[in-house]
């Protein structure tokens, strides 16, 4: 077979959370582009990895963009709601998160996706990269996104990247070490984890579960000790009674020699192969000690057997050294502030808090959760397009995990929703270099942040202000963006907008609305402590006399709560979540303050 040359505009490699989003951006916006995966799923984290309960910005004033849209899309064709585990407020069948990628893409005729292909060669002239050589074939190209899992393109290319730890004396950054130590050269990234699917067979029988090699179940004791055996497999519940395992205390995280990743294509394998067996051995340790009614999972992902996903969840890649590097002092909250520094060059939003992963042990790092809407969330903070830009190179962009960061900022920026909000920025800044028939490095900064804002499928906010989840389609909500864009210096320390002339109405819907998609519940009112509700049931009668927490993801909703009397009856129109014992307010009427 002749090897063939394709040429488009753009080529995005990887076909993970945020190539996906920069591939489908790029075209949109009507771009030539090609999208080369690896895997038969689009998506990466958000589903070929399993990781089907996303985490972070999850508040209604970030679910813009197409993290967005990706959420309007589960909501509608998810059985049984996404409300289900207690990660996260989002968990959904993988299946159903590959299938809205691949329709997304198949809407597109200027994008051409090809899967079952890993990028071989790197070509370049001079300071530019032009294309990628793979086994069936090569691909020029005018500007090149890596959006591989581990930023393989980088290594092949040459281009300056990290692998590992940094110092305090680099940037200051305080939970970094001051001197290189054991766990810095045992695990130099974080760990990835082999997500497992497992499903309770009720009355029936479970296959079982065969041990793997090396099987040692002290590796996995007291792994739910300290929740219980329901509340461990309600993690990462969705509905029809299956578990995404993806559990972090001695459990299914793997990094013994996780160097391997990036030393050979061989010793790689033996790192996939050993976490593999790994999360095989913690299942088996899950069905011999909690029964036969819990089993693998039957048909979740398209390999054998289905409930391993196609790769690991990876945490963290090579990382680019690009313009900018984000770091930790970026994403923790100002003096006297539950916001970060914002970034001048903002095209992408951030909430989660500061998460590492290794194996038997916790890294202390400088606190940056906060509580709202009853619960504990993260500091928001912005990606600047800096950071997806060589310091050198041209006709490459970065959108995934490979972004100019810090290893000790990565444990915030990794999440899914942040990178797929990388990955829509770095796909619109690609298509409009084509436009403009310029690099990356000398695209308008500004041009590109009110493409963002105001294009026309999926608007992505760039400013993080708790109380803008008015639609984007309101006029204020771009008002609101390019004010601070204009006015840096005014970006508020709460992270509120300061207006009240917002209703309830304009939040996604009004009372009607939810009325008709919530249930209705009356009840008593309690204040724990500052941002700490509970709620006592008193109708219907199906839960008369249960407590249940009060949390909600609207803006107007917390205030509604921070305004409520202790003791106070109210009538609450939500969704309960079982699994985190909690009622998801949308909705508030007939609040009496006094």
């Amino acid at each position: 077979m002749v090897h063939q040359t394709h040429t488009a505009d753009i080529l995005v490699v990887g076909g993970g959370t945020g190539g996906t989003a920069a591939a489908i951006q790029a075209a949109r916006r009507g771009a030539k582009t090609i999208l080369v995966s690896e895997f038969p799923w689009l998506g990466g984290m958000l589903t070929s990895a399993g990781v089907s309960a996303p985490d972070g910005n999850e508040l209604m004033a970030f679910q813009t963009g197409l993290w967005g849209a990706f959420l309007q899309e589960l909501r509608q064709r998810q059985p049984g709601g996404l409300d289900n585990s207690w990660v996260s407020f989002f968990s959904y069948d993988p299946r159903v998160g590959a299938e809205i990628f691949a329709d997304w893409v198949q809407e597109l005729s200027n994008l051409h996706w090809i899967s079952g292909q890993v990028p071989l060669e790197v070509l370049q002239q001079g300071n530019r990269v032009t294309g990628v050589r793979f086994a069936d074939f090569t691909v020029t190209a005018k500007i090149i996104l890596d959006g591989t899992e581990l930023g393989d393109l980088l290594a092949l290319a040459d281009i300056p990247h990290r692998w590992g730890w940094e110092l305090q004396s680099e940037w200051g950054e305080i939970s970094a070490p001051a001197d290189y130590n054991y766990l810095t050269e045992k695990y130099p990234v974080q760990a990835p984890t082999w997500v497992v699917v497992m499903q309770d067979f009720g009355e029936a029988i479970a296959s079982e579960i065969p041990a793997a090699p090396s099987y040692d179940a002290s590796l996995f004791a007291g792994a739910w000790d300290a929740y219980g055996a329901e509340k461990f497999l309600n993690y990462g519940r969705w509905s029809g009674g299956r578990f995404m395992i993806n559990w972090p205390i001695c459990g299914n995280d793997y990094a013994e020699g996780v160097g391997r990743l990036i030393q050979s294509e061989q010793a790689k394998q033996e790192f996939f192969q050993e976490s593999r067996w790994h999360s095989q051995n913690f299942a088996h340790f899950i069905q011999k000690n909690l029964g036969r009614r819990y089993g693998l999972a039957e048909g979740v992902f398209p390999c054998q057997p289905s409930a391993f996903a196609l790769h690991p969840y990876y945490r963290e890649s090579r990382r680019l050294v690009g313009l900018t590097t984000v770091r930790e002092q970026d994403i923790l909250p100002m003096t006297g502030g539950r916001v970060a520094f914002l970034f001048a060059d903002s095209v992408a939003v951030g909430n989660y808090a500061n998460d590492h992963h290794y194996p038997g042990f916790n890294l202390p790092v400088q606190p940056k959760s906060i509580r709202w809407g009853g619960r504990w969330t993260g500091t928001p903070f912005t990606i600047p397009y800096r950071c997806l830009i060589p310091i050198v190179t041209d006709g490459l962009l970065v959108c995934e995990k490979n972004i100019s960061v810090s290893h000790i900022a990565n444990g915030a920026t990794r999440l899914q929703p942040v990178v797929m909000g990388i990955g829509q920025a770095a796909g619109m800044a690609a298509a409009m270099c084509i436009e403009l028939n310029c690099q990356p490095r000398d695209l308008p900064v500004r041009q590109l942040q009110e493409a963002l804002l105001k294009d026309l499928q999926a608007p992505a906010k760039i400013i993080p202000l708790f109380n803008l989840d008015i639609l984007p389609k309101h006029p204020e909500w771009l008002n609101m963006q390019v004010y601070y864009l204009n006015e840096p210096q005014a970006y508020p320390l709460n992270g509120n907008y300061p207006c009240s002339s917002l209703s309830k109405d304009n939040y996604g819907g009004g009372i009607s609305v939810l009325i008709r998609k919530a249930d209705c519940f009356t009840g008593i009112f309690q204040r724990l402590n500052q941002q700490d509700y509970r709620f006592t049931i008193t109708a219907p009668a199906t839960y008369e006399g249960q407590i249940w927490q009060i949390v909600t993801l609207r803006s107007h909703i917390d205030e509604q709560l921070q305004a409520a009397v202790h003791e106070q009856l109210l009538t609450i129109w939500g969704h309960l979540n079982h699994s985190g014992q909690w009622l998801l307010a949308e909705d508030i009427a007939d609040i009496s303050l006094k």
